[in-house]
């Protein structure tokens, strides 16, 4: 198999798919991986490291997608890419379908088999998604925390305060993977700690990670609007598994902030999960814009930031399962990785997620693979 990997294109994504040990892997493997010129660059790895372990760098993103039998990316294509897609490519990238109606039709009328990290699902975990959202969990505080200074246009409050002044009031909405790496940061740098979920248990875990750091306050319309109206820093981070994010924090909430205040959407790759972020993704170039008096930050690659941490966490949980497509095959390679199943997005003109196909108004089919 030749396994693409083109350089990313999304405004300021530094990340690449696959590391230098990954790609031996798959050269061991006797398959030919050939990547983009520069792709590795801002993920300090050099054209060099690649070819020393077997890869062929190519000059041209063109020359990368067509040839390829699977390409393996961070991102989603963009609209510049969507001339390369064709029938019988397999895809192997984050894809965020729910909130994206136009790749998901092209990727349909060109029967792609897209295949999206953030779907795969094993024991109810996201395996593929889970290390960037302990990323973006992170990066959320420490960008949440930067908005909230006066030269960032914030309210001008040191998070974790000094003694015999209140800390910042930090709301996390969501006690998952990000929920829980951003109370940890929060928790760790001081700042007074509100999180909400509908998940008691998962409440009760971060209480008992936190003791007395945090509290921890039933997810409801009413809780939600109290927190958030009080909070100096939101980060918002609720996610269903291949679905449109839910949009829990409701303008006329916002408007009720204190001047100054941040919201950090964690979800928006998903579609947004306020009511002013949907549908209103930033980039790290721009990465914050104001309504009602409160900041938003709803960068649609938090992790791209920091690209030599997020592209070795990601190569190493993603690998696995190229390993596996390449191998054996796509419908081997799904009866040994069940999980991989889940993350299927596409297939053969289809749309095979049920949320996806409810979210972006197509029929939905059962996956067949032939």
């Amino acid at each position: 198999m030749i396994i693409g990997i083109p350089k990313e294109i999304k405004d300021q994504e530094s990340r690449v798919a696959i590391v230098p040990g990954a790609v031996a892997e798959l050269v061991k493997a006797d398959h030919e991986v050939w990547i983009e010129k520069d792709a590795g660059l801002d993920s300090g790895i050099d054209n060099k490291d690649y070819e020393n372990v077997g890869a062929k760098i190519v000059d041209s993103a063109k020359e990368i997608w067509e040839n390829s039998d699977m390409i393996y990316k961070v991102k989603e294509p963009l609209k510049e890419e969507y001339k390369y897609l064709r029938e019988g490519l397999i895809l192997y990238t984050y894809l965020h379908l729910a909130g994206n109606k136009e790749l998901t039709d092209i990727l349909r009328e060109k029967k792609v088999t897209a295949i999206g990290y953030e779907t795969v699902q094993l024991d109810d975990k996201l395996p593929l998604l889970r290390p960037m959202s302990e990323i973006a969990g992170r990066m959320s505080v420490q960008e949440g925390a930067r908005y909230l200074t006066k030269p960032e246009g914030g309210r001008g409050i040191l998070l974790q305060g000094v003694p015999g002044v209140r800390p910042a009031h930090v709301v996390i909405i969501g006690a998952g993977t990000v929920g829980t790496a951003a109370t940890r940061i929060a928790a760790g740098m001081g700042a007074r700690v509100t999180v909400l979920d509908v998940n008691i248990d998962a409440l009760a875990h971060l209480q008992d990670l936190f003791p007395d750091k945090i509290e921890t306050v039933y997810s409801n319309p009413m809780n939600i609007e109290s927190s958030v109206r009080d909070a100096d820093l939101v980060i918002s981070t609720v996610l269903i598994p291949g679905r449109r994010a839910p949009q829990l924090i409701k303008e006329d909430t916002v408007k009720q902030m204190k001047e100054g205040s941040v919201i950090v959407d964690v979800a928006i790759d998903q579609g947004g999960s306020t009511d002013i972020t949907k549908g209103h993704a930033t980039s790290h170039t721009n990465p914050v814009f104001t309504k009602h008096g409160v900041i938003h930050y709803a960068v649609a690659n938090i992790p791209g930031a920091v690209a030599i941490t997020s592209t070795y966490a990601l190569s190493n949980a993603t690998t696995k399962y190229a390993k596996a497509i390449a191998n054996l095959g796509l419908k081997a390679a799904c009866e040994k990785f069940p999980e991989l199943i889940s993350g299927i997005n596409t297939y053969d003109g289809y749309v095979t997620n049920e949320g996806i196909a409810e979210d972006t108004d197509n029929e939905y089919k059962e996956l067949n693979i032939k």
